[in-house]
């Protein structure tokens, strides 16, 4: 979906297929026909945008068989689908009944994650409308916090400025733009905006930046304006924003909220859990742990890294924390100028949700993906911007 902002610049919004993981090319196809396009029919739209998940495997594919990639870019023309950006944080594996810790390997640390992202980035070229302005990449935030030293800090640094000759080098031979945003999340190396400004400007050029996920950005209890403005008075870019929302629990010292709490524990991703304490940010790497008793405290309210449906939230006791990712919108994309054009709406758990809240089958999922893209065209819309064709 693209909509004109009042300044003139086109701004995408697309959702991202990583909510139906496919291992290889035939299954990212198949994922084109049985999701993607009743999702684009139910939006009555003629063109829609998907942030496409590649794993390894469908990359290697791709890159080796020029038809192969030629057959892809076809069948997102043939089914009114159109890729600006990939998600490019899982490695492989994303679909695998248990993901947990795994989602981080490799990390920037190891010479496989480079050789993944410079791939992708190739890739995106061929894959992109030939009017698109430029493509982006989100990636994970150098990796997970341990182990992590001096000596693997100085990899990711290499790495990262490799990454950027070679997106600059991409360039030049195609006269296409691809940029690279690390996603802050709690638990790694990169957690909050402060963190990435410390980690980016070492990074040479505007090619790197952040990926802004509204859901992280409210686990952290981190508040929209002040990350942001850090951010832009730093001068490091936003080439991508996922629009997610987190869970947020009121008052977790109640049996209640607990009971609640625990229906979304569950044993695939984690769920990283943080309070805001007046000594600072405390947290869990996962649900399960903080309710175990005695671990984080529950005086003050708990958030959950677990991305819930934007246009539903969960029921009380419990909330969501859309309120974030609305004054996220309203400082990047409501004022003067569009501080990022790529928005990727990216609810990757809903197979995972409560079972009284989950999807019965792939028509429901395709309705529940539906009304979250009209939610988010309708804030775009609220904020001035018009949808085009």
């Amino acid at each position: 979906m693209r909509f004109r902002h009042p300044n003139g610049d086109v701004v995408h919004l697309a959702y991202c297929t990583n909510v139906h993981p496919a291992e290889t090319l035939d299954g990212v196809l198949a994922q084109l026909r049985d999701h993607c396009e009743p999702v684009r029919r139910l939006l009555r739209r003629d063109r829609l945008g998907i942030g496409l998940w590649l794993s390894r495997d469908a990359v290697r594919t791709l890159t080796a068989h020029p038809a192969a990639l030629r057959r892809l870019r076809s069948e997102l023309d043939r089914r009114g689908l159109e890729v600006v950006t990939l998600n490019g944080f899982p490695y492989e594996g994303f679909g695998a009944a248990e993901v947990k810790y795994r989602v981080y390997q490799p990390d920037w640390t190891d010479p496989r994650r480079l050789a993944h992202t410079a791939d992708l980035a190739r890739l995106l070229t061929t894959l992109m409308p030939d009017d698109a302005a430029e493509g982006t990449i989100s990636t994970l935030p150098v990796a997970w916090r341990t182990p992590f030293d001096a000596v693997r800090a100085r990899a990711a640094r290499a790495a990262l400025a490799a990454l950027a000759e070679r997106l600059a080098t991409l360039e030049a031979e195609t006269g296409r733009r691809v940029r690279v945003g690390l996603e802050p999340e709690p638990g790694c190396v990169i957690e909050t905006t402060a963190e990435a400004i410390a980690q980016l400007t070492t990074v040479p050029g505007d090619r790197i930046g952040v990926c802004l996920d509204t859901c992280h950005l409210a686990t952290c209890f981190e508040d929209p304006r002040t990350a942001l403005n850090a951010l832009q008075a730093a001068r490091i870019p936003v080439p991508k924003v996922q629009l997610s929302a987190a869970l947020h629990a009121e008052h977790p010292c109640l049996p209640e909220v607990r009971e609640a709490l625990a229906a979304f524990a569950e044993p695939r991703f984690l769920h990283q859990t943080r309070t805001r304490t007046a000594g600072g940010l405390l947290g869990t790497d996962d649900l399960v742990e903080a309710l175990a008793g005695g671990v984080l405290p529950d005086e003050s309210p708990w958030r959950a890294h677990f991305h819930v449906p934007l246009h539903t939230p969960p029921s009380p006791p419990l909330t969501s924390t859309t309120d974030v990712l609305r004054d996220t919108l309203e400082h990047l994309i409501g004022g003067p100028t569009p501080l990022s054009r790529h928005l990727e709406v990216e609810t990757y758990t809903w197979q995972d949700l409560p079972s009284e809240l989950r999807p019965g089958g792939p028509g429901q999922l395709a309705d529940g993906i539906a009304a979250e893209l009209a939610f988010a065209r309708d804030l775009l819309v609220d904020l001035g911007l018009k949808e085009l064709p």
